[in-house]
Order: C-alpha cells, then sequence, then structure tokens
C-alpha cells in the first residue's frame, strides 16, 4: 500500500540590516547643557556621533579642541575622562568620530605636506597609532574622523582625506564622514568627496534657503538630495535641525512632515544612510531623534529585506 506523506512548511523571515540600517548621527560638544557623552548614547537613539570640534589644525598651527564647558582643553588630561564615553558608547556599538573644523576657529591646510602632517597628528592622538604622549580622550581609539569644513581656503581636504582612509587595515577600519551644505556641489569638500574615500555624508539642509525645506514645501529639498545620492560615497544622510531654534536661516522641517513626506521620498535609494540631526542639545530638548526614529525603521534605509520560503514534499 503506497504510504503518502505531504508537508507544506513556509517560512517567511524579514532579515532588516543585512548590511546596514536607517540609522541617526548626530553632534555632541558644542553645548555644555547637553550632558555627558555617554549619556547620550545610552539613549538608544544615535547610531554615529560626532565630536565637535578640533577647530584649530593645519599650516604650522598647534590642534586645538573646542568643546564648550565639557573640559578646559588647555589643561592637559581635562578631557580623558571623554574618553571612558567613547569607549561605552563603542560597547553599545555607537561609531563615534572626530569632527574637523565647524562654524568657528582657525584652520586650514597650506600644501599637501601640511595636509599629511595633520593626518599624522590625528591618527597618532586620535586613532591607532597610540605613539603621542598628549592623546586628549586617553587611550581611547575614536573611530573616524568628520570633517566638518565651513571656513578658510578648500584645498588638500582631498589629501587629507586619502591619507587617513590609507590607515584602515584588517586590525582597523578608520572612518570618515562629511557634512557639506545642501548647495551641491560645496564649496569646501567637492573635491575631497570625489575621492571616493567618505563613508558617510550627513548633507545639511538647513541654514540654506536654495536647497532647504521651506513651509509646506519640499520639493527643493528632494530636488537637491536628488544630486547628492550621486556623490561618490558610501551613504547619505539628510542633516536636520532638531528644532527651530538650531537653525539661524531656517531648514526645520516638523516631525510629520520628516515621516510622511520626506522619508518616503528619498529612503528609497541604494544609499540613504538615515538621518543626521543638529545637535545633541536640541535634541535631547525637543526629542525630535526619537520621534522621527519610526519613520526610519519603516524602510530598509540601503539595508535588504529578505523572504524566504521553503516547500518540502515527502513520498
Amino acid at each position: 500500500m503506497d504510504f503518502l506523506t505531504l508537508t507544506l512548511i513556509i517560512l517567511a523571515t524579514q532579515f532588516m540590516n543585512l548590511c546596514h540600517g536607517a540609522g541617526i548621527a548626530t553632534y555632541w560638544g558644542q553645548h555644555g547643557g547637553e550632558g555627558t557623552l555617554a549619556a547620550a548614547c545610552a539613549t538608544g537613539n544615535y547610531q554615529y556621533i560626532n565630536i565637535a570640534f578640533l577647530n584649530v589644525f593645519g599650516n604650522g598651527r598647534i590642534p586645538q579642541l573646542n568643546l564648550s564647558s565639557h573640559c578646559n582643553t588647555s589643561i592637559h588630561g581635562s578631557c580623558r575622562w571623554i574618553g571612558d564615553d567613547v569607549v561605552a558608547c563603542q560597547k553599545k556599538g555607537i561609531q563615534v568620530l572626530l569632527s574637523l573644523g565647524g562654524g568657528v576657529g582657525t584652520y586650514s591646510l597650506s600644501s599637501t605636506n601640511d595636509a599629511q602632517e595633520v593626518a599624522n597628528y590625528l591618527w597618532d592622538n586620535f586613532l591607532g597609532g597610540g605613539t603621542s604622549n598628549s592623546r586628549p580622550f586617553g587611550n581611547a581609539i575614536l573611530d573616524g574622523i568628520d570633517f566638518h569644513i565651513k571656513l578658510g581656503l578648500s584645498k588638500n581636504y582631498d589629501t587629507l582625506a586619502k591619507s587617513l582612509s590609507s590607515r584602515s587595515s584588517t586590525h582597523q577600519t578608520v572612518y570618515l564622514s562629511a557634512a557639506p551644505h545642501c548647495p551641491f556641489p560645496d564649496t569646501y569638500l567637492s573635491k575631497a568627496i570625489k575621492a571616493g574615500v567618505f563613508d558617510y555624508i550627513w548633507v545639511q539642509f538647513f541654514n540654506n534657503p536654495s536647497c532647504q525645506y521651506d513651509t509646506g514645501n519640499s520639493t527643493n529639498l528632494v530636488h537637491f538630495w536628488d544630486k547628492w545620492s550621486t556623490a561618490n560615497a558610501g551613504l547619505i544622510f539628510l542633516g536636520l535641525p532638531a528644532g527651530v531654534d538650531a537653525a539661524t536661516s531656517g531648514g526645520y522641517v516638523p516631525v510629520d512632515v520628516v515621516v510622511t513626506e520626506v522619508l518616503p521620498e528619498i529612503m528609497e535609494g541604494p544609499k540613504f544612510g538615515g538621518v543626521m540631526v543638529w545637535s545633541r542639545y536640541y535634541d535631547e530638548k525637543t526629542g525630535y531623534g526619537a520621534a522621527i526614529k519610526g519613520g526610519l525603521d519603516g524602510g530598509d534605509g540601503g539595508g535588504h529585506v529578505s523572504s524566504i520560503g521553503i516547500a518540502i514534499i515527502l513520498n
């Protein structure tokens, strides 16, 4: 007598983030009222944090940090506690980068040799070099360097970026990010971005009337987002102010508009990485990042969703 057993098994499993998921980046270090770096990481809202800023460097200058009232950078060892916070953040899977530049400071790169010297300084004092006796954050090894260039000349940042990128090895990856304004291409970082070594670009869609969100109209924002999506880089992030007061010249996008109008227009692209909110201080006040997380979770953020169906028939 024939015996027939029919078993049908259907498995539907979604794998979000096989490569990466949409995340939130922010800047910490420019306001004494924003709390500690470790506290920012403990919120679970961020996947990337830029420590801002190293705002004096290049052309023979002694590099200097400006971290508001978090620590007195002129006193040796005053900022070492930040290294402990960096390690605490990294244990949570958060990448921590040092941001160069900012809107206040004195910085430029006078030559390719100067760019190499700055790269050496960053490697020895903040990354994996470990040869300096004056590492501001102690033995903590940051994940990379952010280029937040808003002043001075635009020359030689491509050399700096390529030199830092070349330090990556099987033991340590040096991640690079850039924070250009939304007009495309960016005045300061265009040549550096074209070098193709940046892992992340958080484009600032604020304080730029020509390409930022205007009340009730996201046309210009989406138009320039499409331009930035062609940049030779890994992931592109939508940079937004975390509150009305966070942008001096506009660009604030209400949470409901971000979630229902803007993100659905831009997050399907393969380079979409998430949102950068400026800054931790304003985000803590408004809860902006936490409020938009649901909109980011609704898409794959450049990752992949897989459904596996298996049918087994046994005779």
